[in-house]
């Protein structure tokens, strides 16, 4: 029997006790390394573009030979600012690939060794840069198409009598949203947090390619997709798959999202949804990569995304 890839050794590439052991040094220049690929880590100006720098070792900073512009290695990008050693960050960022269905951030803090309000923000950081990997991305062949509601939750009252059907809109809270995705077999997903699951099919005609086949449940909602592209519906309470039509991709995605939040993070504010429904599409579009290959994109995602503009200064307002 064919062992699966999560079980060999070749989705284990990297330790935490190697980041340790290789050391303060070693963390800064693979940091350099991946944010300037084009010149083998040594620094590209971000002010003028030159590429002539001086190395201020005693700081870790450089200084443009052409506008004396002094710049570290997290200078502009999402890391900007921080106050964390190198082997902790890239040991956070190892901490958040391995997790298989996310990390919570109480226990980051423990992992690494800082206070919660610090590893709630690197995650978030993270989870901000994974997402820019499909920002302007657009889906094409075959697409399944499925919405799933999060949070809102009612607790009923203690004794029977006063309780209430919290069914209806006026016992409801008006926090709930659904999470609509859109998952390309073999190719990503794309996640996006609504009021309402019928904003899917506007999503849809905006990020499919014009021709590809989109696959439904039997939600009357997605009867409009008829008049945009060739639909394939499957009922599910007849069955799950029928004649090659089903939405089994988009169902896994979701219940690696539901584990997430549900036995990870146990409660997430709808401002934020979205950004843990972006980690989970971007776990489960990469599952097949090893440990040490998702830390590299991590970390070169990050070095590539712009200063966070939701999460610089969070905890300062």
């Amino acid at each position: 029997m064919t062992q699966h890839f999560l079980l060999s050794a070749a989705s284990r590439t990297l330790k935490l006790k190697d980041i340790y052991k290789a050391g303060e040094e070693a963390a800064y220049r693979q940091f350099c390394e991946l944010r300037w690929p084009e010149t083998d880590g040594e620094g590209v100006c971000p002010r003028c573009g030159c590429c002539e720098t001086y190395s201020i070792t005693t700081r870790r900073k450089f200084k443009c030979k052409a506008c004396s512009h002094q710049f570290s290695v997290t200078s502009g990008t999402i890391f900007a600012s921080r106050k964390m050693d190198f082997t902790d960050l890239l040991a956070a960022i190892c901490i958040i690939a391995n997790a298989a269905k996310g990390v919570s951030a109480i226990q980051l803090s423990r992992d690494v060794g800082c206070q919660y309000k610090t590893a709630f923000v690197l995650a978030h950081k993270i989870r901000e840069a994974l997402a820019d990997e499909t920002e302007n991305a657009k889906l094409s062949g075959t697409v399944e198409i499925d919405g799933a509601y999060f949070g809102g939750h009612v607790r009923p009252a203690n004794e029977e009598k006063n309780r209430v059907d919290r069914r209806l809109k006026r016992h409801q809270t008006g926090k709930r949203r659904v999470v609509v995705a859109l998952r390309q077999r073999s190719g990503r997903t794309l996640s996006f947090v609504r009021k309402s699951e019928a904003e899917g099919v506007e999503i849809a005609r905006q990020r499919v390619a014009t021709g590809s086949q989109i696959h439904a449940d039997e939600a009357s909602h997605w009867d409009t997709l008829d008049a945009f592209f060739p639909v394939g519906r499957i009922n599910h309470s007849e069955a799950y798959s029928a004649n090659g039509i089903c939405t089994n991709q988009v169902e896994s995605y979701f219940s690696r999202l539901r584990r997430m939040v549900g036995g990870q993070h146990h409660h997430v504010s709808g401002k934020y949804l979205h950004q843990y429904a972006a980690h989970a599409a971007w776990l489960e579009d990469h599952r097949r990569e090893s440990n040490g290959a998702l830390a590299s994109r991590l970390v070169a995602n990050a070095m590539s995304a712009p200063v966070s503009r939701s999460w610089k200064g969070y905890w300062q307002r």
